[in-house]
């Protein structure tokens, strides 16, 4: 979602339009160890669109943080078909880019081997090394990140404030990280744990309005410890680039169908949160500690366990507590069009499991978790 000319203010004239960017492993296709080859891949990937018949689509393949990843995109999408379509679209033209270069795409959120992942050459990257230090060696994790549009600042800091209870949920239901540089975690994400270790992650406080959005990220950029705005990494954000609200708390879905499940209920959650805040429905104003406790209980047992639940703050089965989004958000998925599917979007969780499911189920009996890398390599590319 590079091209921001592919994005306009949503004006309240139909649905809003919404888009997903989402962070791959490039591991090699026998021994499922990471691939430091993100620039050949990324070259062959703008090639291949270049040479194509131009016609809207997903973005091409970039690198990211680490050259072992890259990341892809979809254009802005009206309905969830479409949506599905670019992401099966872009991850397969990955998957052929990177076969092209001799690897493989893995849609895992943290590297289930022991490796030693590498900066990209960037100068940003490079700064950005400089400044956290070994905090960026130890930090490799693939995200989805979940694009809304808005119809203006001020709605978007409307729908920060009203979301921020639902937002562990999403997590749970994402959750594809339980390995970790050839050890189990314990976790359902422990990319989340990962990422909680930079100073500018996690939940966000109340703003009120774009002013106190603005002098928080004022206040952050004066402190000296982000080296630019781009690094303001809650787990909810306006974005920099485009008219939207970002959500960041998911992993990267080991099942396509799980990255659309996370985009239907992130879309009816923005919508949800606006149309609370042109009611003048004030926010939950729990606290970002109690936040973290809920992401905490995410991020340990996915959908596996307990959750708290965002109307009343104690912890009830992960079921129940999914069931409760949907219903909180179920005026927006049936004005979309999309409540069907995601009620059986978590049906189907529910009854299989998350990624991590998926990937301790792969792992049975295999210590040498190469059957985990083999079985998120045939799931990343659909048929």
């Amino acid at each position: 979602m590079r091209n921001q000319q592919r994005w306009v203010y949503h004006r309240g004239e139909g649905l809003r339009t919404f888009g997903v960017e989402e962070e791959l492993l490039l591991v090699h296709p026998e021994t499922g160890l990471p691939q430091p080859l993100a620039g050949t891949v990324t070259e062959i990937a703008a090639w291949h669109a270049d040479a194509g018949p131009g016609t809207e689509g997903p973005e091409p393949a970039k690198p990211e943080l680490y050259s072992e990843q890259l990341e892809i995109g979809t254009a802005p999408c009206t309905t969830t078909a479409q949506l599905a379509d670019q992401l099966r679209s872009a991850r397969l033209a990955a998957a052929a880019a990177a076969g092209e270069a001799g690897v493989a795409v893995a849609a895992l959120a943290t590297a289930p081997v022991d490796f030693g992942p590498l900066l990209t050459p960037d100068d940003r990257y490079r700064r950005i090394h400089d400044r956290y230090a070994h905090l960026v060696d130890e930090e490799f994790a693939c995200a989805c990140h979940v694009h809304v549009h808005l119809s203006s600042p001020e709605e978007g800091v409307g729908v920060l404030d009203r979301i921020r209870p639902w937002l562990a949920p999403l997590l749970a239901l994402s959750a594809n990280s339980p390995y970790c540089m050839g050890v189990d975690t314990g976790y359902a994400s422990w990319r989340h744990q990962l990422w909680q270790r930079w100073p500018m992650s996690g939940p966000s406080e109340l703003y009120g309005d774009v002013d106190g959005y603005e002098r928080t990220t004022r206040a952050m950029l004066a402190s000296d410890v982000l080296i630019d705005d781009h690094m303001v990494y809650f787990d909810a954000r306006l974005s920099r680039r485009y008219p939207t609200v970002e959500i960041r708390v998911g992993d990267v879905c080991l099942d396509l169908e799980d990255t659309v499940l996370l985009a239907v209920l992130s879309r009816a959650l923005v919508e949800t949160a606006a149309r609370e805040w042109r009611r003048g429905r004030l926010p939950d104003p729990v606290s970002t500690v109690v936040l973290r406790l809920a992401a905490w209980r995410a991020s340990r047992y996915g959908l596996g366990g307990e959750l708290l639940d965002p109307r009343s703050w104690r912890p009830l089965p992960a079921g129940e507590v999914l069931h409760a989004l949907v219903d909180h958000v179920r005026p927006a998925l049936e004005d979309a069009g999309d409540r069907e599917r995601a009620e059986a979007g978590v049906a189907r969780l529910l009854a299989r499991g998350t990624g991590a499911d998926l990937q301790r189920a792969a792992h049975a009996g295999d210590p040498s978790l190469a059957s985990v890398i083999v079985e998120a390599v045939r799931r990343t590319t659909p048929a």
